[in-house]
């Protein structure tokens, strides 16, 4: 009978130790943070993909039914899910993913963010006056919302506690001798002037000092018209760019007609995770990155 119990003990001890928290990512970009520091001891998906827009979405109900489950809700923060993560969040009546509980993390929460306004007017089109909110596209802000994202994994699952970090840990060392490595091929890149879709690569120019010149958007999230393009077009020819950026999420169209007659490289990034063939984790994401935009230049 003792030999029984013993043993009942210690398969409840093995499975609570196995279990695995229910993580649903706003973005891609987290989920793939998420799985790097979890392993096989989280069930992780994403709300979105990359051929999505993260500030427009539809909280569906079969999302709406993924949070209302969710142990961890891991979002970029900074007003970018302001469209629909409130919605989503109110109809999941999940207690433990609402603002301000262990159960609701904010990447933007981490980092030190770019292009702080302050001004919250909506006719300037779609700003986040508490900063840009794509930080996800400088790789070491990944380092810095690592550091705090396996602590909270910790504070949820207690027993896992070593586990997390030790990921972390080698997490860090990789990311941190990638970085090294992608800043030393990036050298050809730095000053190179760029126009972009929209701020979506702030960070990334800030990373690898590239030059913004332009905004294809005359307001941040209104697309661009043919006369606005024609605008910029002449301003281009006394100010050139070598590349124009965007994100599989955004239609070619614009910047296409642009590079067409300004006669630069139109050079679509993959943004996130899944972004591109090659960008199948956060490491590959900026390899690919990488390779397109010095592709862009020759």
């Amino acid at each position: 009978m003792l030999n029984r119990f013993v043993f009942i003990v210690l398969l409840l001890a093995a499975n609570t130790a196995n279990a695995a928290l229910n993580v649903l990512a706003c973005e891609p970009e987290w989920a793939a943070l998420t799985q790097e520091l979890t392993g096989d001891l989280a069930r992780v998906t994403s709300a979105t993909t990359a051929r999505q827009d993260p500030h427009h979405i539809e909280a569906r109900p079969s999302l709406i039914a993924r949070a209302r489950n969710a142990d961890l809700l891991v979002c970029t923060g900074a007003e970018l899910e302001i469209g629909w993560l409130p919605l989503l969040q109110r109809e999941a009546g999940n207690a433990r993913i609402q603002p301000g509980q262990a159960g609701y993390f904010a990447a933007a929460d981490q980092v030190h963010l770019l292009e702080k306004s302050g001004n919250a007017d909506r006719a300037q089109g779609d700003v986040h006056p508490g900063g840009n909110p794509h930080l996800q596209a400088d790789p070491r802000n990944l380092l810095k919302v690592a550091n705090a994202l396996a602590p909270r994994l910790a504070e949820l699952d207690p027993a896992n506690t070593a586990h997390y970090a030790a990921r972390n840990q080698d997490f860090q060392k990789r990311m941190s001798a990638a970085i090294a490595r992608w800043e030393k091929e990036a050298a050809p890149l730095r000053g190179v002037a760029v126009v972009v879709h929209h701020r979506s690569w702030s960070y990334l120019a800030d990373w690898l000092s590239l030059k913004v010149v332009a905004d294809l958007e005359p307001k941040p999230g209104i697309e661009p018209s043919v006369a606005s393009l024609a605008s910029l077009l002449e301003r281009l020819r006394a100010q050139p760019a070598r590349l124009i950026l965007r994100t599989a999420y955004q239609s070619p169209k614009p910047s296409e007609w642009l590079a067409e007659r300004a006669v630069i490289a139109a050079v679509e990034l993959p943004y996130t995770v899944g972004g591109s063939a090659r960008a199948t984790d956060l490491f590959g994401l900026f390899d690919d990155t990488l390779a397109k935009l010095k592709g862009g230049l020759k």
